[in-house]
């Protein structure tokens, strides 16, 4: 056993005993795929800013955030004020509020090509509205997705993301979609061109993995033309890219509007919620019709217990009207500027084979491999970079900066907020290269 596991559990006695008992209440001990981790997952109490404790009273920054909800950081007082008043008004109603009102007003102040909007309790649950609207919409049967970019768990866009990614989806299933290597306009091109049966085309607008694998703005704006030309709908899953990499999202800061547009995570304010939003002819199929000539078997059907949950309203409302109101996104990409130069020339210095890089406030490392380019775009090939992410270097690098006081996601990823200051770049470089410096000294590079 290696000297960092060794430290990990001796600083962890507490996570190691919950543990225990979680692996007999959930599979593998978690609820979500990527908090399961070797020897075992850390379990936390709470959060303040850009820090976050364990119930050993350990000490992290905090480069989770919520997996990316939280660019107002942890318990944001006016994100806790707003639900604390909700909470004493009623959970749920069971009726319409205000409430989702002003929600979606936040949204569609923020997303002009947001005409109609539907709430939903995650994710997942907006991209696969999405599909069903691009194709009843059209009348067409086939959604065009790209390789590795992430859309949620459900069975049309899961497969070909992990080794077993596939386990127990139909064939028919996947025969619906077509998968296709970001960044070949032509590919594209001739594809729409031959195949009639196209009725959208979905990705994540900065590229795979919250732009881990990242494409070019001039593929998004030749993507956006190809579509329209053939009469197929332009889906951005900007779940992640929403309200971070601008106020307004990707569709914002590359000028681009999305024919739909799904959402979640900083959408409500760090607590469930998602929606999918987009032009008013595609989202009225949801509608209800009273006039005898609308063709009634077009609609669709959108039930929801937690639909516009009014505590997730009054968060992300809330929430939303800060980031429209304060250089949020401003502050949050201005921190982690400091933090990828600090990574890369600590890497440098130490000899270790690595670099780091960034868009707006996500910020990656990889290990065991060298780069000279730009690190505000990577260009290596995308398989090259998810082999990186899953590599046994990368679960290594997570424990150890654990260790040195550090949270990040587990494919070494550090998701910046607006409440991250120097002391805590600082402080984060600190333990990087004391985590680094471990790994070095057990011959993990």
């Amino acid at each position: 056993m290696k000297s960092i596991e060794k430290e990990y559990i001796s600083k962890h006695p507490e996570s190691q005993n919950l543990y225990e008992e979680a692996k007999v209440t959930f599979p593998s001990g978690v609820t979500h795929d990527i908090r399961y981790m070797k020897p075992f997952p850390v379990f936390m109490t709470h959060g303040q800013g850009p820090r976050k404790w364990d119930v050993d009273g350990n000490e992290y920054i905090d480069y989770v955030m919520g997996h990316g909800s939280l660019i107002l950081g942890h318990s944001h007082p006016e994100i806790v004020t707003a639900v604390n008043q909700q909470i004493a008004m009623g959970t749920h109603l069971g009726s319409n509020t205000e409430m989702e009102i002003r929600w979606a007003r936040a949204v569609k102040s923020l997303m002009p090509s947001i005409e109609r909007i539907r709430f939903h309790c995650s994710g997942t649950e907006a991209t696969l509205m999405a599909l069903r609207l691009a194709r009843a919409f059209t009348g067409k049967n086939k959604i065009v997705k790209f390789k590795n970019h992430f859309h949620g768990w459900h069975d049309y866009v899961i497969a070909e993301l992990g080794k077993h990614s596939s386990t127990g989806i139909p064939d028919t299933t996947e025969q619906s979609m077509i998968r296709l290597s970001a960044g070949d306009i032509e590919i594209i091109d001739n594809l729409l061109k031959k195949d009639k049966d196209i009725a959208g085309v979905i990705l994540e607008p900065t590229g795979a993995m919250m732009g881990c694998m990242p494409i070019r703005q001039e593929f998004i704006i030749q993507l956006r033309e190809l579509t329209e030309r053939y009469k197929v709908l332009l889906i951005f899953d900007e779940v992640v890219t929403g309200f971070r990499i601008s106020s307004g999202g990707a569709q914002k800061r590359f000028n681009i509007k999305p024919d739909l547009t799904t959402l979640a995570k900083i959408l409500a304010g760090g607590l469930p919620g998602g929606a999918i939003g987009g032009k008013a002819e595609i989202m009225e199929l949801i509608s209800f019709h009273d006039d005898h000539k609308w063709d009634t078997s077009r609609r669709i059907s959108h039930p929801g217990t937690f639909n516009g949950n009014p505590i997730s309203a009054a968060a992300g409302s809330r929430c939303l009207e800060l980031i429209a109101s304060q250089p949020i996104n401003q502050q949050a990409d201005n921190a982690a500027a400091p933090l990828t130069s600090g990574l890369n020339q600590i890497l440098k210095n130490m000899g270790i084979p690595g670099f780091a890089y960034c868009f707006s406030s996500l910020v990656w490392v990889l290990f065991g491999m060298d780069y000279e380019g730009d690190p505000a775009f990577c260009t290596l090939p995308h398989e090259q970079i998810k082999e990186a992410m899953a590599s046994q270097t990368a679960q290594i690098f997570k424990c150890a900066m654990l260790n040195a006081g550090v949270d990040i996601m587990g494919t070494g990823k550090f998701i910046v907020s607006a409440t991250h200051r120097d002391d805590d770049i600082e402080e984060t470089l600190s333990s990087f290269e004391k985590a680094i410096t471990r790994m070095r000294n057990e011959d993990v590079f």
